[in-house]
């Protein structure tokens, strides 16, 4: 089988020298760092995963490009089973690790890739689906780990492209020649890409005559020449730095989501790895089609293993304080799982409704609606499923002293006494459950559910796009018996 082990996995990171920089200091080994290692353990998570029998029907499937079974996060979806059970990895991931398996952008890449090479060569005579498929293949065969970016910092929305002051807003090429081209930029809000191998580059967004260099796509290693990591540092992130044990951390391995700005100073990239140079018309289909697949991911799937951890430390909390007949707290518990079941089918429907896109190329993308429904749900449900386990929780998730108090000797007896509410069950884990949802509840996951694949107007401009009336006008023209136009007297 073409799969890694997690060991397998963490010596090949320490191969690789990316350019990272968190806190104002250069970060010399993401796999030392404490932030930046709990990247590297979501990432060999998934490697150990595929090799637990218990977990290999999700996390692995066979691939016909190397006639052997492959990690899923590498896998392209050739039918709606294959975007079903990618639907279920991503709750799985995610309620396993209660955070971000960094996989998963890189995943989504590669069926807009997939799909849109296949276009382009098939229209234009080009050779990138070839030169994707063959990249692929060697993702495949060597499990590599690869994550995705899109997102740019961009210049001012009044402004068309060629206006900004800074033309380096978006990521363009400025050198082609015989072996390659050179490209220049940055893309903000990646997700791990410092503790993957490989980092997948899409446009941000459509491309207009006179921006054939912005319209670019292509692979490269995280450590190419050039490449530098500028990384998120947060109250939580100080808060692992200096922690004197990372138990008393709510998330203790996994840690909260990391990302981090990836710029790119003059990058060359070799013409085998590059999908998409110039051809300014497509560069909204990449677009497009990583968000039609990315919104039923964030939307329908990972969100839903998230509400599943905070849901589970929110009935725990019920319990140790001996609520469980408390009818306003159980009804609060009831809406929350209405809600995630809510997400949850919207995020299967889109898979299951998914269709060929374009017809021929082989690739299955998830009904664009339900996709989009997927995610605009979930934005809005994510935030009251937070304040409900907020209000179940109480005051406590955010006033909750260090658990370090527990082995202070002049307060240790204090916090025993006061802090277990009369519950047999240890302090030690009704304050660690409380931290947990501090993390949910306080934490960076509300506005990252909010803006993850694309902001509310995103998914709302993508639904007015592609709702269709007909069929309910039809339906009310056939009930009235209404009459057509020319036959009006």
């Amino acid at each position: 089988m073409a799969l890694m082990t997690p060991e397998q996995f963490e010596a090949s990171l320490k191969k690789l020298k990316p350019r990272v920089f968190m806190n104002g200091k250069r970060v010399e080994n993401v796999l030392e760092n404490r932030n930046t290692r709990t990247v590297v353990e979501a990432n060999k998570a998934s490697y150990a995963w595929a090799l637990d029998p218990r977990y290999k029907d999700i996390m692995t499937c066979y691939s016909p490009l190397i006639n052997d079974v492959v990690n899923r996060y590498t896998h392209v979806s050739a039918s709606t089973e294959d975007l079903v059970k990618k639907a279920e990895a991503g709750t799985f991931t995610a309620e396993m690790l209660g955070t971000c398996i960094y996989r998963c952008a890189g995943y989504d890449s590669f069926h807009a890739l997939a799909t849109t090479t296949w276009e382009i060569d098939k229209e234009l005579g080009t050779e990138y689906h070839s030169r994707f498929t063959e990249y692929l293949k060697m993702v495949q065969k060597r499990d590599l780990s690869v994550a995705g970016a899109l997102t740019e910092p961009r210049g001012k929305r009044s402004r068309k492209t060629l206006e900004w002051t800074d033309p380096y807003l978006s990521l363009k090429i400025v050198d082609k020649n015989k072996d390659g081209i050179v490209v220049r930029g940055a893309k903000i809000n990646i997700s791990g890409a410092y503790a993957s191998h490989e980092l997948v580059v899409l446009p941000q967004a459509a491309h207009l005559e006179g921006e054939e260099d912005y319209a670019v796509a292509f692979a490269t290693p995280v450590d190419a020449k050039g490449i530098t990591f500028v990384c998120q540092y947060t109250p939580y992130s100080a808060e692992r730095d200096q922690a004197q044990d990372l138990e008393e951390l709510g998330n203790p391995i996994f840690g909260q989501r990391e990302t981090s700005m990836v710029v790119f100073d003059n990058v060359f990239v070799p013409w085998e790895r590059v999908f998409h140079c110039g051809e300014y018309k497509y560069s909204i289909r990449f677009v497009t089609r990583f968000a039609r697949i990315h919104r039923m991911t964030c939307g329908g799937t990972c969100k839903v293993g998230f509400m599943n951890q905070i849901i589970g430390a929110t009935k725990l909390i019920q319990e140790y304080k001996g609520l469980e007949k408390a009818a306003h707290i159980n009804d609060e518990l009831t809406e929350m799982v209405v809600l995630r079941e809510t997400c949850r089918a919207c995020g299967l429907v889109a898979a299951q409704k998914g269709t060929e896109e374009p017809p021929g190329s082989g690739v299955f993308l998830p009904d664009e609606l339900m996709g989009n429904v997927a995610k605009l749900n979930v934005a809005n449900a994510f935030w009251r499923v937070m304040a409900l386990a907020g209000d179940i929780g109480g005051g406590l998730i955010v006033t909750l002293p260090s658990l370090k108090e527990l082995k202070n000797p002049e307060v240790k007896d204090y916090v025993e006494e006061f802090y277990s509410f009369g519950s047999d069950e240890p302090t030690e884990n009704i304050m660690k459950v409380h931290k947990l949802l501090q993390n949910w509840t306080a934490g960076l996951h509300g506005v990252g559910t909010w803006h993850g694949a694309g902001s509310i107007m995103a998914q709302k401009i993508a639904l007015q796009r592609v709702i269709n009336y007909e069929h309910e006008k039809e339906l009310v023209k056939r009930t009235l018996n209404l009459k057509d136009k020319e036959s009006k007297s």
